[in-house]
């Protein structure tokens, strides 16, 4: 009995241990606003190669670079280019990567469908609203434009450690990380699509796709440029450069230890092949064909010089 239940228990290891080493991982984390187009093509992918398990987190783009130069995770999702801190940390951890451009997003600006006097803000009156100086100083919605509310102005962001967070700063207050303090901060979108759905007071900023799973929930902005007339973030407005300043690619960043793997290989080259039809699906705009075919040749180089 001893030795049969013994044989058993060296079976199952032996089973445990073979599952094991034919599962494929690759875990991606970062940028909220990438998610869904990272998500959507690995539910492809999933189909296509099910013997690979793909996770794909959400704890914002800096959040997934400190775990990214840490090398707890092959792909990190990024709404912003790698910082300067962040590429000295990846140096000192001897983490070598590559940078790939995968389509373009928009900010959008949204406030409650309740809101009947906003339906445009310039550069400037978002920077009167964001900039550091306005906390405790801007206050109410009549100290933007006089003949609006007298009322109390709430506002929604992604948190600190979100890429939509430093684009925005910078494109708007001029510095990237700077602004006031007093907003509800998340980095998931969907609170932030929460809050403002349900206060007609309340302004908030989150990427375009967000916008457009949730518009019967929110009343988007147009945001004027200088002399430029005022523009709504859509497909056509963000890929012909209209919707400005609040316009950017989105990125994903792969380690060469993580390339080194067929499987991530396989996946990388599968996502800049499927990149730009399955963008429009989940709110984003497609970079040129030719565009996917140079990151590819990019990621194609990257390999070949980490194999010599």
């Amino acid at each position: 009995m001893i030795k049969h239940t013994l044989f058993v228990f060296l079976f199952a290891s032996l089973v445990v241990s073979c599952g094991s080493s034919t599962q494929k991982d690759i875990k991606i984390d970062g940028s909220s606003t990438v998610y869904p187009i990272t998500e959507a093509v690995a539910e492809e992918y999933r189909a296509e190669a099910p013997d690979t398990r793909v996770t794909v987190g959400v704890s914002g783009t800096g959040g997934g670079f400190k775990q990214f130069i840490r090398g707890e995770i092959d792909i990190n999702d990024a709404s912003r280019s790698i910082k300067a801190s962040e590429i000295e940390l990846a140096e000192e951890n001897d983490i070598a990567y590559l940078e790939l451009s995968v389509a373009f997003d928009g900010i959008a600006v949204v406030v409650n469908t309740e809101n009947d006097w906003a339906n445009e803000l310039t550069v400037e009156e978002l920077k009167m609203i964001w900039e550091p100086s306005a906390q405790g100083n801007i206050m109410k919605w009549n100290q933007i434009r006089p003949e609006w509310p007298d009322e109390e102005i709430h506002l929604f962001g992604p948190g600190v450690a979100s890429g939509t967070y430093d684009y925005f700063t910078e494109a708007i207050v001029g510095e990237s990380g700077s602004s006031r303090g007093d907003y509800t901060a998340s980095e998931d979108d969907n609170v932030l699509v929460q809050g403002v759905s349900t206060d007609k007071f309340a302004i908030g900023f989150f990427g375009l796709a967000y916008f457009e799973e949730n518009a019967d929930k929110l009343k988007l902005l147009a945001v004027q440029n200088g002399e430029a007339d005022a523009v709504k973030p859509s497909l056509e407005t963000v890929k012909d450069g209209s919707y400005t300043p609040l316009s950017r690619p989105l990125f994903i960043y792969v380690s060469e230890t993580a390339a080194e793997k067929e499987h991530v290989l396989d996946f990388i080259t599968y996502y800049l092949n499927n990149a730009g039809q399955l963008a429009p699906s989940v709110g984003y705009i497609p970079m040129p064909e030719d565009e996917y075919k140079a990151q590819l040749d990019k990621f194609n180089s990257f390999i070949s010089a980490q194999q010599k």
